[in-house]
């Protein structure tokens, strides 16, 4: 099912704690009041599917070598201005001019331009038949990825109950500005995440992510504490933003704290920013700073790998 049986009209998903009237959408433009119920209107409604290496999630400890296939609907509850796939995190359903039409999914790019976004729709039990028909090509399951999966936690859940009875492996990739609460309806059915720890600074959250470092850092907890879930990590280092010694000593050394200190052995991708969105005029982070970075990171971490550089 895609709608709550019950009529709430708060939702619990974020930090946001949105309250919705009927017709309203949540600021994730994934989740709004249909009919009295709150409902993910995402659920199933893919705009990205791929067999990606697990390497690009990126995952570089878990089944190195090993393929999975990729999804992605549309919504997020985070702003951020730097957003990689913002055609559709920052897409959001809109009601057909005809009469009678199905909604279609829409993205404002950051010129006021808006263009429609195709989505398809898929069933848990068809995504899941869709994975295992890849296996031969080397694919190990599913991977929710690209926009925020878990403002669609419905979705993620129910295919990720059959993707477990077929013996395959679930992967989730997160911003993981979600509660406690969500995430506790997913984390059985998930066997790795790479969670991005986008700052260290809660005005950075607050003010340019439109997020909340307590509630990342509840959820990093928690994943990196359940003992069936491999959990790696990314910071994607923005010049002007995060990209101080200071901040990485703070990032790791409170990584490596984790699980009694043993967060010491959770894998950390030092990421290069390049221009996107709403940074479109800006550079790209030096590579230098990348590997400086990720040299700070090493003095905590076991694991510290550099990405698009």
């Amino acid at each position: 099912m895609n709608c709550m049986e019950n009529q709430v009209r708060e939702c619990h998903i974020c930090h946001r704690r949105c309250r919705l009237q009927e017709g309203q959408t949540g600021v994730c433009h994934a989740r709004g009041v249909r009919d009295g119920a709150l409902c993910a209107l995402n659920y199933g409604q893919l705009t990205s599917l791929a067999l990606d290496p697990i390497e690009k999630k990126p995952l570089s400890r878990y089944m190195p070598g090993s393929y999975v296939l990729s999804v992605g609907t549309f919504g997020c509850n985070l702003r951020c201005p730097f957003c990689q796939n913002c055609e559709i995190s920052c897409a959001r359903q809109v009601q057909s001019p005809e009469a009678g039409e199905a909604p279609r999914v829409e993205f404002t790019d950051a010129s006021g331009r808006s263009y429609r976004i195709p989505t398809e729709y898929y069933s848990p039990e068809e995504l899941c038949e869709t994975a295992l028909a890849y296996r031969d090509r080397g694919n190990i399951g599913l991977a929710f990825t690209y926009n925020e999966p878990l403002v669609g936690w419905e979705f993620v859940r129910d295919t990720a109950k059959l993707v477990h009875e077929a013996g395959m492996k679930n992967v989730l990739v997160t911003a993981g500005c979600i509660t406690q609460e969500t995430l506790s309806e997913v984390l059985p059915y998930i066997d790795a995440m790479n969670i991005d720890l986008k700052s260290f600074r809660s005005e950075v959250y607050r003010d340019v992510l439109g997020g909340d470092l307590e509630t990342v850092q509840a959820f990093i907890r928690t994943a990196a504490e359940d003992a069936h879930t491999h959990v790696e990590l990314t910071t994607l280092v923005i010049p002007g933003v995060n990209d101080t010694e200071e901040e990485m000593r703070d990032i790791a050394s409170w990584i490596a704290s984790l699980n009694g200190g043993r967060g010491r052995d959770i894998p950390l991708h030092v990421s290069r920013f390049f221009p996107r969105y709403r940074y479109s005029d800006r550079g790209p982070t030096p590579v230098e700073t990348v590997y400086r970075l990720a040299e700070v990171a090493r003095a905590y971490l076991r694991y510290v790998y550099t990405g698009n550089c």
